[in-house]
């Protein structure tokens, strides 16, 4: 038996439909700019810009776990006075590989969720700024709710989905899952030509355009079609 010099820290694990099974996280990937009026919106030129890729915390700590009709309570994060909402549709792969080919790429997914990837807009502004990484913007703490997820046989037309963000009621984003300007199965190829993807890991897949700044208190509802709602706020 493996002997510890203490606990080892908790694994994060998502919810999943229909049944009491957990879903044990081992990394999170996000894409960056993925949808075209967001890539406006923060100032690139999605024609050009080719898909990249940066990390958030797998732990429990940094991936939120939210059961389906409950609203999480997280705190509000240190050091921002601009922090802000992005609903993306996340992809929760089920069969490892590397250099999977675009065609293979739907074997590999295990289901769907929603989740925000919330950031510290102003101090990911100074780093990129510095042209430095963007950690402290985007990897910090309670950074990645996630809701409940959905096994994709049990999800039809994901593609052509309709996603929305509302805060306190009010609609602030609004896109379709096929607005993406490289799609989930192109978006895993990608991935897996730069790492191996293992059963476990979750790949964000962007925002559409509308993302915008969270007051303390707020409400945060993200939709997508044919999965559970996720409910957030941070006080």
């Amino acid at each position: 038996m493996t002997r510890y010099v203490f606990p080892p820290h908790q694994a994060a694990s998502l919810f999943v439909a229909g049944t009491d099974e957990r879903f044990p996280v081992r990394r999170v990937y996000c894409v960056g700019r993925n949808y075209a009026g967001h890539a406006r919106e923060m100032g690139s030129d999605p024609n050009r810009e080719p898909p990249f890729f940066f990390s958030k915390p797998g732990d429990a700590d940094g991936v939120i776990a939210v059961a389906a009709g409950t609203t999480a309570e997280l705190p509000f994060p240190s050091r921002t006075s601009n922090f802000h909402h992005e609903c993306e549709l996340v992809v929760a792969i089920g069969k490892g590989g590397a250099d999977i080919a675009v065609a293979d790429a739907p074997d590999h997914i295990y289901g769907y969720a929603v989740g925000f990837d919330m950031t510290r807009r102003d101090l990911q502004g100074q780093m990129k700024d510095a042209g430095r990484p963007w950690e402290i913007g985007k990897a910090f703490d309670h950074s990645a709710p996630v809701g409940v997820l959905h096994p994709a046989a049990q999800v039809a037309g994901i593609g052509r989905a309709a996603i929305r963000l509302q805060v306190d009621g009010a609609t602030k984003q609004e896109g379709r899952i096929d607005d993406m300007i490289w799609s989930i199965a192109e978006t895993i190829a990608n991935l897996s030509t730069l790492f191996t993807l293992q059963p476990g890991d979750l790949i964000f897949t962007g925002t559409p355009e509308g993302v915008g700044a969270v007051q303390r208190g707020q409400l945060l509802q993200g939709h997508v079609d044919g999965l559970t709602e996720l409910a957030v706020r941070y006080v």
